[in-house]
C-alpha cells in the first residue's frame, strides 16, 4: 500500500470518527433539550427558605439549567402538611420529616420525598441573656467559642418558674421562657415543643404512654407565650427589631443568622457583638424534605440537589447539605462561627406523638 493511499485511509478514518462523535454529541444535546421542556412547578415552602429561593444565583440555575418556572408560596410547615389545601400544588417543602407522615395522614397524595437540607434547631439570645445563662451554668462556652445549652437544665429552669430579673439578673419582665413560633403552624415551634417535651421527660424521647403527664406541662408553657408568629422568618425578624425586652431568647434555625449577615453586611459588627447563637444539647435536626404531590416535583428535586445549589445554600444561607457523604466546610461561611458537625442530636418523636401535641396546643 503506497503512502498516498495510506494517508487517505487514515484521513477517512479520522473524518468518520469526527462525524460520529459530532453525531453522538448532537444527539445527546437534542435528547437533553427534549427532556428539559419548560415546566411550571407550584409549591408551598417554609418561610426560612425564602431568601434562598430569592437568591439570584439559585433562581438562575432553577430557571436556565432546569427550565423550571417556580410558583412558590410561603406557608407554615405544619399547616401546609395538614390544614392547607394542596389543590394545584406539585410539591410541599416543609422543614420537618414528620410532616411527610402528617401529609399522608391528612389525605394528601404523597408520591415520595427527598431531604434537601438539614438545619439544627438553635437558640438566638441577646448577649446579656447568654451571659446570665452562662453564669447560671445552663449554658457553656467551649474553647472554640461555640455556646451550648444543657436542655435538661433549661427544662429545670422552666419547671421552677424562674424569673428573668429576680433569678437570672436580666432586666426583663416575667418568667423565663424561650419564645418560638406557633407549634401548630410552624416547624421551628413544633420542634421546640418536641425538644421541650423531651427535656420535661427526663431527656427521653416521648412515646404515647408519656403524654398524659407531659401534655399538661407543654400546654401550660405555650399558654403563657402570648402571640406566636406562624413563620420562622417572621419571629427572627421581630427578634432583631423588637430587642431584648420583648424577645430575650428565641428558637430558630442555625442558618438564619448566617443568612441575615450575608444580606446585611453593614450590620455585621453590631449583630456579632449583641447576638449569641446557642446550640441545645441535645438538639433536633430540622430536615427539609421536598414532598412530591405530582410527577412534576421530580424536576425541582433534581434542581435542588444540584451541587451548585447545595454549595450556595451552605455558603450564603447556612443550610447543611441533605446529600449522603457530602460534608460542609465551616471555613466557607465567612459571616459566622459554626461547628463542622452537630454531635448530640435527639430523635424527633413519632408523628403520632407530635400530632397529639399539636392537637393539645391548637
Amino acid at each position: 500500500m503506497n503512502r498516498t493511499l495510506l494517508g487517505l485511509l487514515i484521513l477517512g478514518a479520522v473524518a468518520a470518527i469526527s462525524v460520529g462523535a459530532t453525531f453522538v454529541d448532537l444527539g445527546s444535546l437534542t435528547r437533553k433539550v427534549e427532556r428539559r421542556d419548560p415546566i411550571m412547578v407550584s409549591i408551598y415552602y417554609g418561610g426560612e427558605k425564602a431568601a434562598l429561593l430569592a437568591n439570584p444565583r439559585v433562581a438562575d440555575i432553577i430557571v436556565n439549567r432546569y427550565r423550571i418556572t417556580l410558583q412558590a408560596t410561603k406557608a407554615g410547615s405544619i399547616e401546609m402538611a395538614t390544614t392547607l389545601s394542596s389543590a394545584g400544588r406539585d410539591c410541599l417543602w416543609p422543614s420537618n420529616a414528620v410532616a411527610v407522615e402528617m401529609a399522608r395522614s391528612s389525605g394528601k397524595t404523597v408520591l415520595g420525598d427527598e431531604t434537601i437540607f438539614n438545619s439544627p434547631i438553635v437558640f438566638f439570645a441577646w448577649s446579656e441573656v447568654a451571659d446570665a445563662l452562662i453564669a447560671k451554668g445552663t449554658v457553656r462556652q467551649g474553647n472554640d467559642g461555640i455556646l451550648t445549652a444543657d436542655v435538661a437544665a433549661i427544662g429545670q429552669l422552666i419547671e421552677s418558674g424562674a424569673r428573668w430579673k429576680e433569678d437570672l439578673g436580666v432586666n426583663v419582665y416575667g418568667t423565663f421562657k424561650i419564645l418560638s413560633t406557633d407549634p401548630a403552624k410552624s416547624n421551628s415551634g413544633n420542634i421546640w415543643a418536641a425538644l421541650l417535651a423531651t427535656s420535661l421527660d427526663g431527656g427521653k424521647t416521648p412515646i404515647p404512654a408519656d403524654l398524659p403527664v407531659l401534655l399538661p406541662k407543654v400546654r401550660a408553657y405555650f399558654e403563657q407565650m402570648g402571640y406566636m408568629e406562624s413563620s420562622s422568618g417572621d419571629i427572627f425578624e421581630n427578634f432583631l427589631k423588637q430587642g431584648i425586652g420583648s424577645r430575650p431568647i428565641i428558637v430558630g434555625y442555625e442558618n438564619q443568622l448566617v443568612e441575615f449577615l450575608t444580606a446585611n453586611a453593614s450590620y455585621a459588627d453590631l449583630i456579632k457583638s449583641r447576638i449569641r447563637v446557642i446550640y441545645p444539647e441535645p438538639t433536633i435536626f430540622a430536615s427539609h424534605p421536598l414532598i412530591s404531590l405530582t410527577p412534576k416535583c421530580a424536576r425541582l428535586a433534581e434542581a435542588l440537589v444540584d451541587p451548585d445549589i447545595q454549595a450556595i445554600a451552605w455558603a450564603d444561607h447556612g443550610f447543611r447539605t441533605g446529600l449522603i457523604g457530602v460534608q460542609n466546610d465551616p471555613t466557607a461561611i465567612e459571616t459566622a462561627v459554626m461547628p463542622e458537625t452537630i454531635s448530640l442530636v435527639a430523635p424527633m418523636p413519632s408523628a403520632a406523638v407530635m400530632q397529639a401535641i399539636i392537637k393539645e396546643l391548637q
